[in-house]
């Protein structure tokens, strides 16, 4: 994409495109810190249970070397010596494998961590691609990955030279020794020099966690015209969007319509706005609004009014003021609480009269509203 449209890729790389690099098991790897994990471990289980393995074995040979003359000439035992030789072997290795079997799963995914993907051992066409492979074996991955290779062959070969110099008097000293305790030496230089030897590898994963940090993130990184229809895609098109949201005023507008036959009053601009309110004294709250709207939703609420026989009063400063500061099913505001009681009181007297239980009630005029100054609205 990039070389197609030209760009760098500068953004960093979107949660999305991350999730699906790892479902196809691209993650962050480095080999070397694999590689030195299993040999720091195996030294160290070495070090740890190599004293207990080598007792074990010394006396499975000594059992083993010192048979009954019938065992020797008696075939039917050969197995079950062996069999017997073969499980207090595995009983010794136990503790070193089970340690180096951790370090075999910890350490290739310290880095990147668990990801299992089956796109990745999915078989592809590219990886027997002799193009594919050349340009691979001429990228930059396999320029660093030589110039680690030699790196790791020079500092384990001197290391190995040094370790060899500090323990050439101890090596010179095994001819010296009897059988037994030489071989107990040979056995303990055996393991530190593994074990100075693998730790040496740890500079080179030093060094290699870093680049593969750096290499993954580069080539996760994205275009902004990359950023942006990954946005498009994810989101949606702006005229879907913009159609969702019209269907969803429209919704919205039918549901609040349904509500104005329900109505005690609706209050209007008389032209520009329009509120309907619902008042239920034995509830103890505060006039509801039913349905709000300016121009065209309120021309609808008022024909839905008159259609209901819903009664409306004419109040521009109450009627701007409701539609500013009021939200849909939600109680008025308390510095409105005695304009609307006005209102509504002039209601009810209007409904007795037209009942002819009382006599026809004074016109509310906009002069005897006590709306605040701070819910004013003059839009």
């Amino acid at each position: 994409m990039a070389e197609e449209t030209g760009q760098e890729k500068t953004e960093d790389p979107t949660p999305k495109r991350i999730r699906e690099a790892r479902e196809k098991g691209d993650v962050p790897r480095s080999k070397e810190l694999g590689a030195t994990v299993l040999l720091l471990a195996a030294a160290a289980s070495a070090l740890v249970f190599g004293d207990s393995v080598a007792g074990s074995m010394r006396d499975m040979m000594g059992g083993n070397l010192s048979l009954e003359r019938d065992a020797l000439f008696d075939s039917s035992m050969m197995l079950a010596y062996l069999a017997r030789s073969m499980f207090d072997a595995l009983l010794a290795l136990v503790g070193f494998f089970a340690l180096v079997l951790l370090a075999a799963i910890v350490g290739p995914i310290a880095l990147g961590g668990w990801n299992f993907s089956g796109q990745s051992v999915a078989p592809k066409a590219s990886r027997i691609n002799p193009l594919s492979g050349l340009k691979r074996m001429f990228s930059l991955k396999a320029l660093v990955e030589l110039v680690k290779a030699l790196a790791k062959f020079l500092l384990v070969a001197s290391v190995a030279v040094l370790v060899l110099k500090v323990m050439q008097p101890r090596l010179m000293g095994l001819g010296a020794q009897d059988v037994v305790p030489a071989i107990s030496e040979a056995v303990s230089i055996v393991i530190w020099t593994f074990l100075l030897i693998s730790a040496s590898l740890i500079l080179i994963s030093l060094l290699d966690v870093p680049f593969q940090l750096y290499d993954y993130n580069k080539k996760m990184k994205m275009t902004l015209q990359e950023v942006k229809d990954e946005m498009k895609n994810t989101e949606g098109k702006p005229e879907v969007k913009g159609r969702i949201r019209q269907l969803q005023r429209e919704i919205a507008q039918r549901q609040m319509m349904s509500k104005i036959p329900d109505a005690d009053v609706v209050i209007t601009n008389p032209t520009h706005y329009a509120v309907a309110l619902k008042y239920d004294p034995e509830s103890g709250q505060a006039p509801l609004v039913l349905a709000k709207g300016v121009d065209f939703v309120a021309l609808k609420i008022r024909e839905l009014a008159v259609e209901h026989e819903v009664p409306m009063l004419s109040a521009p400063p109450l009627a701007r003021a409701l539609y500013q500061h009021t939200e849909l099913d939600q109680e008025i505001p308390a510095g409105l609480f005695k304009a609307v009681a006005q209102v509504l009181a002039y209601v009810y007297q209007l409904r007795s009269y037209r009942r002819h239980e009382t006599a026809k009630p004074t016109q509310v005029r906009d002069d005897d509203l006590d709306i605040p100054d701070d819910l004013r609205f003059d839009g």
